[in-house]
């Protein structure tokens, strides 16, 4: 285990190569790669200044790339739609999938169905649906799982 109390930076250094071949595979381009890692490093070298304490630097350090990795993506899948919301379906086909989403979630059984209505509502993060629930987290990740397997069949996505 790895406190990160009084760590200097150069404790990174190790850490760039497996940073940037998690990045190039997350990536789109080498080059949005090498953003990738050095916006993860300079996040990572600021948290070490500040002296936050971090349990196991090298999970963290692939933690907080994922996680950097997932935003530019989020950005990226915003952009598309700003771009492209002249191109919307019509308001009718999307209320039909969503009434046929809500009544397949309608048919889960009850725990699984408990679990989505939550998510429905707008939380997703299994931390949050095992603590609104009291279940443990294990718990909630294997129900969401089969609830979304349900759905996938139900709905015909593959």
């Amino acid at each position: 285990m790895t406190h990160s109390k009084n760590l200097p930076p150069r404790n990174l250094v190790p850490l760039i190569p497996v940073l940037n071949r998690r990045a190039r595979r997350l990536a789109r381009s080498p080059s949005e790669a090498e953003d990738l890692v050095q916006d993860t490093l300079l996040s990572l070298c600021q948290r070490l200044e500040d002296g936050d304490p971090i349990e196991d630097l090298p999970s963290y350090a692939m933690r907080t790339l994922s996680n950097r990795a997932r935003r530019t993506w989020r950005q990226a899948a915003t952009e598309e739609l700003e771009d492209d919301h002249a191109l919307t379906q019509p308001d009718a086909l999307i209320r039909l999938d969503c009434a046929d989403t809500l009544a397949a979630i309608a048919a889960l059984p009850t725990p699984q169905r408990q679990l989505m209505n939550l998510v429905v509502a707008g939380e997703t993060s299994p931390r949050a649906l095992a603590d609104a629930t009291g279940l443990p987290l294990g718990t909630v990740m294997s129900r969401l799982a089969r609830a979304r397997a349900k759905l996938r069949l139900r709905l015909g996505d593959t």
